[in-house]
């Protein structure tokens, strides 16, 4: 099978300059290219119209419009959250999650893999297993898939998080070239301070991402406190235990005076008692400066597992107990979740969720 041109996505600046002067264009096309790639609402190379048709062609035939394609698209039926099955190019997919809130901003929720491979006992990717990593164009035409359909209603893409399906720092180098074209001022121009990576705790990773030195948000997926609880639901503990991911957690925001989120979902009799409440308080209040921290309290979404919810009851009285060690603690509700959309929801037919079929 010939393999398909390269993405504009993926083709580097070099490349493109080079390109470019190959074709006696201009040094400045390429900046009105990069340009024009993210921000039009276009659906193809022929919708640039500020540049001359003959350019337009040559750029038809070297590089893919875009590195993904629609599939399927689903609303939820709270009016807001939408739910975008992509194709790529070799035939695999991936979900993306748009969320809207009340007017005043628009998130979207991006893959970062095929699949994942930490296999988080709550998750419906991690079903899935490892397919493949996605490339940094991949990552971004999902943003760009949802601008261009914002830009019907005059508006764009504020926020970006890496939350859908992989883990971002198992994918690190497309993933941080991916946050580079969409904090660049000449092409997405997202500010870096609305742009959060998650991870389930890769540490070697979480020390990299710090000195990076872009003032992105980092979400680090606790839900448990203990190494017995959380290896029981998230592998990825045998590997680095709780005491090593907060020391992670503390470096990180020592390097980067950011200020740092835990993600923890709220598994019913699981990890939800207020042992398990009082002992995360401790934790946390042990690695200091408590306000740098911040907890978001999940309940689980349905999908894989056999795990329910703990009661409204019991959710508030854990975050009350964080509050009263001084630790911000919010309850979150997850949208989209009759279209699972919601954490811990993305999954497609594809690796070892196909074979269970």
């Amino acid at each position: 099978m010939t393999a398909p041109p390269p993405s504009i996505t993926d083709v580097s600046d070099e490349t493109l300059a080079r390109w470019l002067a190959e074709h006696g264009e201009p040094p400045y096309r390429a900046r009105q290219i990069r340009r024009s790639v993210a921000r039009s609402a276009a659906a193809d190379w022929s919708g640039l119209t500020d540049l001359p048709l003959a350019l337009r062609s040559k750029l038809a035939e070297a590089f893919r419009w875009s590195s993904v394609e629609l599939e399927t698209e689903i609303a939820s039926a709270d009016g807001e959250t939408r739910k975008a099955l992509l194709r790529l190019h070799d035939g695999h997919h991936v979900e993306t999650v748009l969320m809207p809130h009340h007017g005043e901003r628009d998130a979207v929720c991006i893959s970062s893999q095929v699949g994942c491979p930490m296999a988080c006992a709550f998750c419906a990717t991690g079903e899935m297993g490892w397919i493949r990593d996605l490339t940094a164009g991949e990552i971004v035409d999902q943003v760009r898939f949802w601008q261009r359909e914002l830009r019907s209603r005059d508006a764009r893409v504020s926020h970006v998080d890496y939350m859908g399906m992989g883990e971002p720092l198992r994918n690190y180098a497309p993933v941080m070239a991916s946050v580079r074209l969409l904090t660049d001022v000449d092409m997405f121009g997202i500010s870096p301070r609305r742009i959060t990576v998650s991870t389930c705790g890769i540490v070697p990773k979480m020390d990299d991402l710090a000195a990076e030195g872009i003032p992105i948000n980092l979400a680090v997926s606790l839900h448990a406190a203990d190494d017995a609880t959380r290896t029981r639901i998230m592998p990825v503990g045998r590997k680095w235990d709780v005491d090593e991911l907060l020391a992670a957690c503390a470096r990180y925001v020592e390097r980067t005076k950011r200020r740092l989120t835990f993600e923890y979902i709220l598994l019913a009799g699981v990890n939800d008692s207020a042992a398990h409440a009082e002992r995360l308080a401790r934790k946390i209040a042990g690695l200091g400066r408590t306000g740098m921290y911040h907890v978001n309290l999940i309940p689980v979404n349905p999908g894989a597992g056999d795990f329910a919810r703990p009661s409204p009851e019991k959710m508030e009285r854990f975050a009350g107990i964080l509050e009263r060690h001084g630790i911000a603690a919010t309850v979150r509700i997850s949208k989209g979740q009759d279209i699972a959309a919601g954490c811990g929801q993305l999954k497609v037919a594809e690796g070892r969720a196909a074979a269970a079929v």
